[in-house]
């Protein structure tokens, strides 16, 4: 796969209180549209704004309409997965003057061996600075990019949460991009970049999808993740797994309601309503998937 040639540029975005965002991250710093502000971000937002999919669990369905996404992320103290979390950072980064597209993606991540792929899903960012294009991805949950990578690049890539690489793969004959995570020694694909810039109108498809249709775990499993820069940290139900930042495994056990509770509060971050209740009781029932 070679570097695509950029289609001219589309409409501009909705735009985003950058003020509120950057409160939101802790972040404190120049605004100029470097590589600096970019790896800036990719490493406080995940920390700040945790992945999870409890809105699809608890009927509310999931809006990315730019004012639904900020309201919950930036203002309600929420998470959100791929498609609110990477169309906001798409907003700001359009509005701190970077050049950035929305891609799409395969998810090979704890795919069973021999398991028919899994449709395009994912939404990911391709950024480009100085004539390089940068992969930047704060929507994958526990295992989430914590630095932008260059997308073209055949090496290992360092983050502060462990090394990257991105090598040539295929599917169905076309050419993809799959990225790839060092987990202690093992490296272990996460998913496949296609080719193309895709328009909002795809992701709202794709959103739909994503929040209805039965095939997709997010109807019927909870995934909750947070990454500090020392951490990470996923819940898949109610297993908890920590590993530190260079991608070994800390703990792994199951939690009991009460605990589930505490942790999505204290270590997540997340503002745990009183009508999660009853999905979390059943989210303990579920046990994580095996």
């Amino acid at each position: 796969m070679r570097p695509a040639d950029h289609s001219p540029a589309s409409p501009a975005s909705p735009g985003v209180d950058l003020d509120a965002y950057f409160a939101r991250i802790g972040y404190d710093g120049p605004r100029a549209a470097t590589l600096q502000l970019l790896r800036a971000i990719c490493q406080k937002h995940p920390d700040a704004i945790p992945f999870e999919n409890l809105d699809v669990l608890l009927g509310r369905g999931i809006s990315i309409a730019p004012a639904d996404v900020d309201a919950k992320l930036l203002t309600a103290g929420r998470g959100g997965y791929c498609y609110e979390q990477n169309s906001l950072l798409k907003r700001v980064l359009a509005a701190l003057g970077f050049e950035v597209e929305g891609l799409m993606a395969r998810v090979l991540w704890m795919a069973p061996e021999g398991a028919p792929p899994r449709p395009r899903s994912h939404q990911v960012l391709g950024v480009t600075i100085d004539g390089e294009t940068w992969l930047a991805d704060v929507g994958f949950g526990g295992c989430v990019l914590t630095a932008p990578l260059r997308l073209f690049s055949e090496g290992q890539q360092s983050s502060p949460n462990g090394p990257f690489r991105i090598v040539d793969a295929m599917h169905d004959g076309v050419a993809e991009r799959q990225v790839q995570a060092d987990l202690s020694g093992r490296w272990a694909p996460l998913y496949q970049v296609a080719q193309g810039a895709l328009a909002a109108v795809d992701y709202e498809q794709a959103n739909f999808f994503t929040y209805t249709h039965p095939s997709s775990h997010f109807t019927w499993s909870m995934t909750v993740g947070r990454t500090t820069p020392t951490d990470r940290f996923a819940l898949k139900n109610n297993r908890l797994t920590h590993r530190d930042a260079s991608g070994g495994l800390v703990e792994q056990r199951d939690l009991p309601l009460d605990e589930l509770e505490a942790v999505l509060r204290d270590v997540i971050g997340l503002p745990v309503e009183p009508d999660w209740r009853p999905v979390l009781e059943k989210v303990v029932g579920w046990g994580a998937p095996s």
